[in-house]
Parts: C-alpha cells; structure tokens; sequence
C-alpha cells in the first residue's frame, strides 16, 4: 500500500495522520504526529466470536516507552514494567468513548494498544492516542461506528484553549478531557477550579466543535485506504425464545424489583432467574438447556433492564421509590479514631466510606518517575474497593483499572480546595475504604474526604460535595435524569455522570455514556440538576462538621518554618549532610529544605520541635558588633583568654582582659569549660572573626 498521509493545521500546529509503513500486520495501524510528540496505535481483532462470553472483550493498552522522552527507566532492570498510574488513566481514557461504538452483540476479541514513541514535553500524548486509536479502527476491517475526535480544553485567563502544554496547564483553572462522535459527546474527564455550570457548558460546547476537525481529517484518511469491514457473527437472542421468556416473567420481575434493599432485591430477581431456568431446562431438556442456558440468562438480563427503563421513563418511580430528583438517605461522622490524624464515615443509601487523612512531611512526598521530568506529589488520594463491600468473596491485591480510576476522580474533586503549600506545608494523604457499595463509591469518597480533611485540621477553602447522575434515554427520544444512582440504575442505564464541586462551582466532572452521545441539552439539565443535590449534599456536611478543626490531632507532626539566606543553605546542610543529620538526630525532627531558603521542621513533639527551630535560627544569625548572647559556653581555654560559642558553629575569643573587671592571673580562675556567660560582640576583624567581651556585657 505504500505511506498514505492526511494533515491539517489544528490551532496553530501541524497535526498529521500516517499509515502504510509501520504495523502492517495489524488491521488497522495509525502515526499520530503534533509537534514533535508521536504516537502509534494498532488494531487488531479476531476473526470468530469468543465462546462463552455475555459481553465485549475490548482491551485498550497505553504504553508509555521512557526513550520518547530520552529518560532510561529507573528499575532495577532497567526496562519498563506494569503500566503507570497515569498510563492506566489514560487507557481508560481511550477505551470509555469507543467501547459504545461498535455492534451490539459483537464478541470478538479486540486488541487495540497506542504506544508513545516520541514525546516533546508539550503536546501531550493523550489526546494523540484518543484519535490514534480511533483512526486505526476506522481504516480497519473491525466494525467500528467512529471515528471519533478528542481533545483537551484549558481555561487561561478566561479564554478556552484547545490541547494545552504541560507549563499551560499549571496555570490553567479547567483541563477537561472531551471525546465524542460528530453528533454528540462521547465521554468526559475534568479537573476544574470552581467553575459554574454555564462556563463548564461553554468548554463542553468548544471541546465538541473543535474535535470535529480531527473527525473530518480521519474520515479523509478512510477515503484513501478504509479496508472493507469483516463479516458480523454477532451473538443476538432468539426473538422467539425472548418474547416467550419476556410474557413469561415480566409480571414477577416487576414484583422482584419492587422488593426493599439492595441484597434482598438481587436475591429475589435471583430467585426467578433461578425458577425460570429450572422450568426451561426441564421443558427444552437437558441437551437443548445446555445449549441455550447463555442465550436465556442474557433474555433474562434484558427483560430486567427493559422493566426497570420501562419503570423510570413511562412511570417516573425508581427502583427504591424515591423521586427523580431525590437522594437516598444520609449519615455521617468525624473523628472515629484516636491515632488517625482525621477520618469520616459518610453513608448515602447503601454506600458507605470509612475516609482517613494522614499528614506528612517533605519525606512523604510521592515521586512520580513517567514520560514528564520526575516530579513530587503533596497531595494523593487513594481508592480501595475490598470484595466485602458487596457482600462478595475475591482475592484482595493490587488496585485494578477502575479503583485507579476512581481515586484519581475523588483526588481531582478535592485537589482545587486545598490550601497552598506554602501556608500548610504538609503531604497529605487521603485514603478511602469503600466498606459498604451500592452506586456512586467515588462520589461518597469525595463527601467523606471533605469531612476527614476537615477533621484533620487541614485548612480547605471549603467543602466539596460529589453526586453521581444518570440518564434513561428510549428510542423515541424520551428520557429522564436521575439524581444520586444506585448500582442497578448505572448498570441498567444510559449514562453515569459525576459532578463534584462547592457552593461556588464545579471541581471535577466525568461522563461515561452506553449509548451513542447526549446533546447538550441533556448535559445542561443534568449540570443544573446536580448542582440542586450537590449544595442538599454540602448542607449536610455542614451539620457534621461545621468548620475545620482549630488545631491538628495531637498525634499529627507538626511543622514550622523558617527562612534563610540562599546563599547560606549549604551552610546549614554541611560537609555531607553533616550539619542537617545532627540536628534531625538531636532533636528527633525531620528537616527540609526548600531551594528558596524555606525551612521546614517537623516533629509530633512540640519542644524538640522548638528547640530545634531555634537551634537553626541561632546558626543562621548574622552577628553584629553590639549584639549581646545570654547562653554562649566556654568551648575552649588558652592562656590570652577563652572561646566561646555563641550560636552553632559560631565561636569568637574573650580575651582575659574582657573577662572580668579587675586584673585576673589565669582564665581557669574564673571559668571553666561549658560553663555559661553573657557575652557581648565587641570587634570582627576583616576575616570575620569575632571577639567578645564578658566584663562589659
């Protein structure tokens, strides 16, 4: 086939997609190119249905190859090994707006895995593998509905900006990840800093217009080398048996739904899942059952989503009762634990989360070693999801994809509202335990970290609430919003939308659809309706604990600060590090020092604490002529007199004229080593060194 190139100038740069050279074995193979950032993504697919399966087996892979950006890895081995958080992010990224676009009933495997292989620091590779992996199934024989574009939308300055660097996003106050088809919005991800509903519609809209541009350029590579698309084996029910089977249950599944509570709810549609296929299997016999035992729990499945659409769309009633609009029932608490620098537990409906905080020091600080120059994280969040949660049995191991995922949307929720550094120079970490799950864990992180921020005494600008909202949408166009989900309405739903922000706006927003895009129209109610249940949510918070804790827990470290020449940190560092580890080994304080002569000391105990601020503090002093010492000691004695320290590593010579007001024979006469004087500063002599006086001080 040879090179078959396509590039457009997009905002200013060139943006090209290649194929026909690299991966010519895969189905579908395209070369991203923006600045000098290149990503290759490969598709490829098996030919037959896997067996056995009730869904689509789609693995979307992000690598991250550390010679993009000329870096070595760091591991002992020295080659890359399990993906990074932010490479997983990423892959969930990519997979969330295509998965809705292939066939319903489509089982074949497909591999799709975007590699970074050149990166310049500037144009990110994210939205790069996006509309790689979009371009290489579209040119493929796989059957996908796309293309699809994405981009990023930055806010500086109050103006829109389409895939920002790096150094622009630090300044940024939204980086809001959009993907989605020509028609609608596929998915979005964004981290915000209190931005209202209609600013955060205006990048949605912007973000939606712009990524057509990527659409048009993929459609253009298709015309040139689009493969014909493979044959479809697409595993459907049988319209018979699913019209028998639906007249059969519908009746009962009405009943089973109606049942009171999450577990007793799943036991009884259990129940009738159970009897029908006891019934079944003794009707169509053994044989045939066997046959057909898939194909029937999949009816089963569809009769349940179809009754619970049914339910909310012509009735306006969900499962539990409650109203469209409604939240599920409330409860919270502070400070469960005595040893724990703060904790929550926040409970909505039947989801619950046990949050706890820890503060640390500099030492504590999370390095994260990718494709950017290695940096420090002071603030993290951690999402575990322990089997017992929902009451299941499962191995518990390393975090998964999804509690990656959550996390990251809960930190990024909390992340707007911390204090600056600067003015509470801690490492925080913030770890929640989903203990009880029924719909919306990440959101419940979020409420429940705000209460444990807050019980640990960390300043917060305020409160942050997180809600999660829903959509069922029929084919007629009729649709309802949901507020606050449970578990059954996203499973059986179109749509999982989470808002996460203060009374003032918005601080993080993700969108996950199964259906083909929403309109903005749809969007915009859904902000506005979250925005109701949001400030319901923050009022609730504000009942548990009304402000922030005056002081840290007594088991926290505390930690002060103190500035010093920048010329002089060297001096206190020493030969080696010699200085710094005395102190710290001293006063049993960790120490750290900032490049802009920022100290910071930290202890659980407050008199070392002090003691070994003050210890630095005399160090650094510059002496003057005039100044006088209540403490120095008597470190040394010679005949014309004694040295004294005045400050850590400070020492000048009383000679014995100045030692005391009348003639003396010898120093050893009136002073002794270690002892204590008064003493004054009274000449520094042009190599800067001190002499004092006692008799005059």
């Amino acid at each position: 086939m040879g090179k078959i190139q396509v590039s457009t100038d997009f905002h200013g740069k060139k943006y090209t997609i290649e194929t026909g050279v690299i991966a010519k074995q895969a189905h579908g193979a395209a070369l991203v190119t923006c600045g000098e950032t290149v990503v290759l993504a490969a598709a490829t697919a098996a030919d037959k249905p896997r067996e056995g399966v009730d869904f689509f087996p789609l693995t979307v892979d992000f690598i991250e190859k550390y010679y993009a950006s000329g870096k070595i890895p760091g591991s002992f081995f020295k080659r890359e090994a399990r993906p990074s958080t932010d490479a997983t992010l990423t892959a969930r990224l990519i997979d969330r707006p295509i998965r809705p676009l292939f066939p319903a009933g489509f089982r074949n495997d497909v591999n799709i895995v975007i590699t970074v292989l050149s990166y310049d620091g500037v144009n990110t590779p994210d939205h790069l593998g996006m509309v790689a992996a979009s371009a290489a199934l579209s040119i493929s024989k796989i059957p996908f509905q796309g293309p699809i574009g994405g981009v990023v939308v930055g806010r500086l300055d109050g103006r829109l900006v389409i895939n920002p660097s790096p150094e622009e996003l630090e300044r940024s106050t939204l980086e809001l990840s959009i993907a989605g088809t020509r028609e609608a919005v596929m998915m979005v991800e964004a981290e915000a800093g209190l931005l209202t509903e209609e600013q955060m519609l205006e990048a949605l809209d912007f973000g939606h217009q712009e990524l057509k541009k990527l659409i048009d350029l993929q459609e253009e590579l298709a015309q040139k080398t689009g493969a014909p698309k493979m044959p479809l084996d697409l595993i459907l029910p049988d319209e018979a048996l699913a019209q028998k089977i639906t007249a059969r249950i519908s009746g009962d599944m009405a009943k089973a739904l109606a049942v009171d509570g999450k577990l007793a709810k799943y036991a009884a549609i259990d129940a009738l899942q159970a009897k029908l296929l006891a019934e079944l299997k003794t009707e169509l016999g053994g044989e045939e059952f066997a046959k057909k035992e898939k194909e029937i729990k999949e009816i089963f499945h569809d009769v349940e989503k179809t009754a619970v659409r049914g339910m909310i769309i012509d009735e306006g009633r969900r499962l539990d009762g409650r109203r469209l609009d409604e939240l599920r029932p409330l409860s919270s608490a502070v400070g469960l634990f005595k040893r724990t620098h703060g904790s929550a537990l926040f409970t909505r409906g039947e989801t619950q989360a046990l949050v706890i905080t820890t503060l640390g020091t500099a030492d504590d600080e999370q390095m994260i070693d990718g494709l950017d120059p290695t940096y420090k994280k002071k603030f993290f969040l951690h999402y575990n999801f322990p089997p017992y949660s929902v009451g299941e049995v499962g191995r518990m191991g390393s975090p998964g994809r999804r509690e990656l995922g959550h996390g990251n949307l809960a930190e990024r929720g909390l992340k707007a509202v911390l204090p600056e550094h600067k003015d509470f120079p801690y490492t925080i970490r913030v770890v929640s335990e989903i203990t009880e799950s029924n719909g919306s864990s990440s959101m419940a992180s979020i409420c429940g970290g705000s209460l444990s921020l807050m019980d640990a005494g960390v300043p917060i600008k305020a409160p942050v609430a997180g809600i999660a909202m829903g959509l069922i949408k029929n084919d007629g166009g009729k649709y309802q919003i949901l507020t606050d989900i449970m578990g059954l309405e996203d499973h059986l739903g179109d749509m999982d939308f989470k808002v996460a922000g203060t009374r003032d706006g918005i601080t993080a927003l993700q969108m996950d659809i199964k259906i083909v895009g929403v309109t903005r129209e749809i969007m915009a109610k859904a902000l506005a309706q979250a925005r109701d249940g949001r400030l319901f949510l923050l009022d609730h918070l504000r009942n548990t604990l009304p402000a922030v804790r005056g002081e840290l827990n007594q088991y926290a470290p505390r930690i002060e600060s103190l500035m010093i020449p920048v010329d002089r940190i060297g001096e206190l560092i020493g030969p080696g590090g010699k200085n710094i580890k005395k102190i710290q080994e001293t006063y049993k304080v960790s120490v750290d020092i900032e490049e802009t002569g920022k100290v910071n000391i930290a202890s659980a105990d407050g008199l070392s604490l002090r003691a070994a601020k003050d210890y630095i503090a005399a160090m650094m002093r510059e002496i003057e002529i005039g100044d006088v010492f209540e403490n120095a000691k008597v470190v040394k004695i010679i005949e014309i007199g004694a040295f004294v320290e005045v400050a850590p590593g400070k020492q000048g010579l009383v000679h014995i004229s100045e030692i005391a007001p009348r003639r003396i024979a010898r120093v050893e006469d009136v002073l002794s080593i270690d002892q204590a004087v008064k003493v004054k500063c009274i000449k520094i002599d042009e190599r800067g060194r001190y002499n004092f006086t006692i008799k005059n001080a």
